[in-house]
């Protein structure tokens, strides 16, 4: 067999053959109506859409994420490495630290080592902001823009891998701590300390006496993910959405500590038949507890990856003067995959991203 026939039968599901894109067409265009649906929306509720660059001095400064480098080459020939945004959310606040005060950005990002049915090295990213509002009325946009997308999409029910969810039906809230003990019979708060720091061997101990498994080099942070991952969100948004709400302190790195109990955060993810759908926070605007946070990350970084990325300066001199606000991103292309019923995020993408 020749080259050309190989490459041939390789092409075979390509996604810009005619047969394989007729049959992705549909949901294509749910998508489109989707994401006009949503742009109206926002501009009803008077929001600014904003378009901001890829291209940035930091691509964020968490620890698992990880992005694509670039290098910006000037007139003078002379590069500056750059990176392409993980989120809009450091361009997004330097607006509100200018003076907007409901702010959605449609964006493309970007992040590495992220390829499966679930997750696309390239997506798009709907992050709004809204200045002078607890973070709670967040779940009212997401109750809100549920619903929108189904009714976009011609659906009464989302549904993934055999799992439903009502689109309409009123969104539970479920705390972290509920979760796990729920799930998993862990009682997470007894491992966290008031200064909001886990304890890695006290979850160790919880851990053993619920027959979960972890390793002798898992941190706390280690352990919580995979308890989260393995037992709770399974669980989570079947028959109807599920707000999983106050994140332990040490897992929100952008977000504020609870104001009633110092050892969680005004964090939540927003969840849909077992898939994590969006991510919200009360937003952190003290800069210097930020660039702790963002130093012991990227410490963290180091230790596991063995590379850091740099601190946005500016980002850190706009929260000096930013408004309090709270702020959300919603994965668009897992919101079309549910709203449609695909199986894999790329089903949904016009074109996805070449590669494997």
């Amino acid at each position: 067999m020749n080259k050309r026939t190989d490459r041939r039968d390789a092409d075979d599901g390509a996604w810009w053959r005619p047969d394989r894109h007729a049959d992705r067409r549909p949901a294509l265009l749910a998508r489109n109506r989707m994401m006009a649906a949503m742009r109206a929306w926002f501009a009803a509720e008077d929001f600014i859409e904003a378009d901001v660059p890829a291209l940035q001095v930091s691509p964020g400064n968490e620890t698992h994420l990880h992005a694509f480098a670039a290098t910006m080459i000037g007139n003078d020939g002379a590069g500056q490495q750059m990176y392409l945004h993980t989120s809009p959310e450091f361009t997004a606040k330097k607006l509100l630290a200018a003076g907007e005060e409901r702010l959605v950005c449609f964006s493309r990002v970007y992040r590495n080592r992220e390829r499966g049915p679930l997750h696309h090295p390239e997506f798009t990213m709907v992050e709004w902001y809204r200045a002078h509002a607890p973070y709670e009325r967040l779940f009212e946009d997401c109750q809100a823009l549920l619903a929108l997308a189904a009714k976009a999409a011609g659906a009464t029910q989302f549904s993934w891998r055999g799992n439903a969810c009502d689109p309409f039906a009123a969104i539970q809230r479920l705390s972290v701590a509920e979760a796990f003990e729920r799930y998993a019979g862990i009682d997470l708060l007894a491992t966290i300390g008031d200064d909001g720091e886990g304890d890695r061997d006290a979850l160790a101990a919880c851990m053993d006496k619920a027959g979960l498994r972890y390793g002798p080099d898992d941190s706390w942070s280690d352990m919580f993910s995979r308890v989260l991952v393995e037992k709770v969100e399974p669980e989570l948004g079947h028959g109807a959405a599920t707000v999983l709400d106050a994140y332990p302190a040490c897992e929100a790195a952008l977000a504020r500590k609870s104001e009633t109990d110092p050892r969680v955060s005004e964090r939540f993810e927003l969840y849909v038949c077992g898939v994590e759908l969006a991510n919200g926070f009360g937003e952190l605007t003290d800069a210097d507890e930020q660039r702790r946070r963002f130093v012991a990350d990227m410490a963290e970084k180091q230790r596991i990856y063995g590379e850091t990325y740099p601190i946005d300066e500016d980002f850190l001199d706009a929260l000096r003067i930013m408004s309090p606000a709270s702020g959300i991103a919603l994965g668009f292309d897992r919101l079309a995959m549910l709203a449609t019923g695909a199986r894999r995020i790329e089903d949904v993408l016009w074109a996805p991203v070449a590669g494997s």
